[in-house]
């Protein structure tokens, strides 16, 4: 039977082999999850909030050990993964203390006798999921699809296992029955006999732009509604009116946090000409600082990628960018130890056409654009295929504001870095995929919104 490994990328040792399922396996999970869900669709608001309140106490109260699983799985720093776990309790509060007024019937006048919106759960959900956030990104779909009343079943990514068990585990051991949220480790040839299945009703996924496109094509071959949060090439605006400290600090957070690999990470810097060169100075200073080691350890600061292929095709991307005519000014050379480390990386003289303006470096790479003025900026920022994050940074309120408005993007966050928040719906737009998660949205995103007339 096939197998997959969970490496650590810090030591590159293996820790443990997994064996696939094969498709019979997997239709019976899918079969599990099909005939639970009707049960699970009757089980009141109360029981599922309660449910999701005693997993928040599970997450919370072995935080430490679940952030081990990830930093050793995929090399996040472990004071960032204990922080991913705290965020995942965060949403599991989140909906078990407001979902119902986000599923509340909407009575709507009309000449009828009674006309109301209600939103009723559409049955059994795939998700598709990526390793950078390997529970975060599961919860920010599962808490509010599984609160809607329906089942999830999860095609984790192969390289971090570990934390889907650990996750699907914990569901268990809080009392959710196992129909309600099942980890499948196929390979990907099976996923699109998953979307054809008409138990299957809808379909999310976190990853790239490429993925996008084949998931969001068998989606809409099958018709079934689906979720796509792809890549990011986030751009900042840094104008000559900024808090300068405050923006570099958080410039170089949202460069290298979770080693660099976050979709809507701060990836393209696009400086006022005036503090260009201020900006350039200050922010290597700090990135020239930053502590990279073992994961595990409290002072680390950026561990390695989460695999050697990754980290190797990142540096092709930075080698690509020099040789279209970007100038390297820190970094960018792949270290001479062991793991699959990248070090804090700087291109300036970024424009237009070249790889590192126009695609996703995912890892510490930053590439820092020069604008003239406002306008200038704006239209840099607005000039890219991917639309998930973007930031503005100003003392002039009112002027980042103008500005956030005009980036053509799903967020635009001013003075502070981009980040998904439960109150608050999260997606892209163009090549950063469609639809939302989080808030209310996310909650309704799998639901039949259902129209009731009665005359």
């Amino acid at each position: 039977m096939e197998t997959n490994k969970s490496i650590n990328p810090f030591t590159l040792e293996v820790l443990e082999t997994h064996q696939r399922i094969n498709s019979v396996d997997s239709l019976e999970k899918v079969n599990n999850a099909y005939h639970f869900s009707e049960i699970w669709s009757n089980t009141s608001l109360n029981e599922r909030a309660h449910l999701f309140l005693k997993l928040a106490k599970e997450l919370e109260d072995n935080k430490e050990r679940f952030a081990k699983i990830a930093s050793l799985e995929m090399g996040k720093v472990i004071k960032q993964a204990i922080a991913e776990i705290e965020k995942c309790a965060w949403v599991c509060r989140f909906y078990a203390e407001n979902a119902s007024q986000f599923l509340v019937d909407e009575i709507i006048q009309t000449e009828a006798h009674k006309s109301y919106v209600t939103y009723q759960p559409l049955g059994t959900i795939l998700a598709i999921m990526p390793w950078n956030f390997p529970f975060y990104q599961v919860i920010r779909f599962l808490v509010p699809t599984l609160m809607a009343g329906n089942t999830a079943l999860l095609k984790h990514a192969s390289n971090v296992q570990l934390c889907a068990q650990a996750l699907e585990k914990a569901f268990i051991k809080v009392g959710f029955n196992k129909g309600c949220f099942q980890n499948l480790n196929i390979d990907s040839e099976q996923v699109e006999q998953l979307i054809e299945n008409e138990k299957i009703t809808g379909v999310t996924l976190t990853g790239s732009e490429n993925a996008g496109r084949a998931i969001g094509a068998l989606a809409g071959k099958n018709i079934k509604p689906s979720v796509l949060e792809l890549g990011g090439n986030d751009a900042y605006i840094i104008l000559e009116d900024c808090d300068f400290d405050l923006t570099i600090e958080k410039c170089v957070t949202g460069r290298i946090q979770n080693n660099g690999q976050t979709c809507i990470a701060a990836k393209r810097f696009i400086v006022i000409e005036a503090i260009y060169d201020q900006f350039i100075s200050a922010f290597s200073a700090k990135m020239k600082q930053i502590k990279m080691g073992n994961p595990l350890n409290l002072e680390t600061e950026l561990g390695p990628l989460a695999r050697i292929d990754l980290r190797n095709d990142l540096h092709q991307q930075v080698q690509e960018s020099i040789q279209q005519g970007a100038q390297l000014i820190l970094g960018g050379a792949i270290p001479e130890k062991n793991g699959a480390f990248y070090p804090p990386t700087i291109l300036i003289d970024v424009k237009p056409g070249i790889l590192a303006f126009e695609e996703e470096l995912f890892g510490p790479v930053a590439s820092i654009i020069k604008a003239k003025n406002e306008k200038e900026a704006i239209d840099l920022a607005n000039q890219s295929k991917f639309g998930l994050g973007s930031g503005v940074f100003t003392s002039d309120i009112a002027r980042g504001e103008r500005i956030a408005l005009q980036l053509k993007a799903g967020n635009s966050f001013v003075n502070t870095l981009t980040a998904s928040h439960p109150y608050l719906p999260f997606g892209g737009i163009k090549a950063s995929g469609y639809g939302r998660e989080l808030a209310g949205d996310g909650l309704r995103t799998f639901t039949n919104k259902k129209t009731i007339y009665i005359q």
